[in-house]
């Protein structure tokens, strides 16, 4: 089973009580991984231009703007046990953050997909998306500071159940491969669930031919078959997954499903750059994202040609 190593690890705020929230997962795993952490904000120039100052004295104002960010980032990580190093950008959040993907040579990124309203948001939830796409390496994203797998009291990491979601493609198989990781780094009970879609375009023209109930059950027994394979024989020495055949809207069973488990961690898979529809791609991963109960790590199977 590849293990995942976390060696460098981002986390991005823009300040905001919900953002803000990035930093203690971020912490808390560059404990447990003994990773380095990069701590990001990023200054959108957009959001401030409107101020009379910034238009009278720019440089001055942008070099404020700086020096106040660089206060707060050492506030909001405090006395840390960890390596950590502050990433002060100008820019467009999304291309500042890949481009720094890049050049620290992060292996994850954190973010939240709500920040601040109005012009001074930041990192939001259409910042996320594209990251979502182009990152080529993991993105956590916090959604819910209410069910989170970090402790506020100590920083400790507490995940105890993990639900990866299956569509049999390469790219719900590079999840899997990180949610296996995970689920043994943290003993975590993991979940592995498929969802079987309603026709989209139903044929008006022709006849409903009735599907026997065996041939019904048959299908479903190969797919629970199926996910059970997944799974590899070394895996089952210290765990035993659940699987779930789930009928429906993938983003409404996916996120059903952890509700009801109370699931601590999502992982999904998603075809970088946007150009390859698989099941967690796209609408599907952005509805989980947004609507799920606990945070969402994306993983992007990294295809040079597509």
């Amino acid at each position: 089973i590849m293990r995942v190593q976390f060696k460098n690890i981002l986390c991005a705020t823009d300040f905001s009580d919900f953002s803000n929230h990035t930093i203690g997962y971020g912490v808390a795993l560059a404990k447990e991984f003994a990773a380095k952490l990069f701590v990001s904000h990023v200054i959108d120039l957009s959001s401030v231009a409107i101020y009379g100052e910034f238009q009278l004295d720019p440089v001055g104002q942008q070099n404020r703007i700086v020096e106040d960010a660089a206060a707060q980032l050492k506030e909001l990580t405090g006395d840390q046990p960890i390596s950590w190093e502050p990433l002060i950008t100008v820019g467009k959040p999304a291309d500042e953050i890949s481009r720094a993907v890049a050049e620290k040579d992060i292996d994850l990124v954190i973010t939240a997909t709500r920040g601040r309203a109005g012009l001074k948001r930041i990192i939001l939830g259409s910042v996320t998306e594209r990251l979502m796409r182009t990152l080529t390496c993991p993105l956590l994203v916090v959604n819910s500071p209410e069910h989170k797998f970090v402790s506020a009291a100590d920083q400790a990491i507490k995940i105890k159940k993990i639900l990866v979601g299956c569509d049999f493609s390469p790219d719900s198989g590079q999840a899997l491969n990180h949610a296996l990781s995970l689920a043994q780094e943290f003993q975590a009970e993991l979940h592995l669930a498929h969802v079987i879609e309603p026709p989209t375009q139903p044929d008006l023209h022709k006849e409903d031919t009735p599907v026997s109930e065996e041939i019904q059950q048959d299908y479903r027994d190969l797919l629970t078959r199926k996910l059970k394979e997944m799974v590899p024989a070394e895996a089952r020495l210290w765990c035993t997954p659940q699987t779930g055949l789930l009928e429906g809207q993938p983003y409404e069973e996916i996120v059903a499903y952890a509700e009801s488990k109370n699931i601590d961690m999502i992982v999904l898979g998603v075809r970088g750059h946007g150009l390859v529809k698989t099941l967690f791609l796209g609408s599907t991963t952005d509805r989980v994202v947004r609507r799920s109960p606990c945070p969402v790590l994306s993983v992007s199977l990294k295809v040079q040609n597509e």
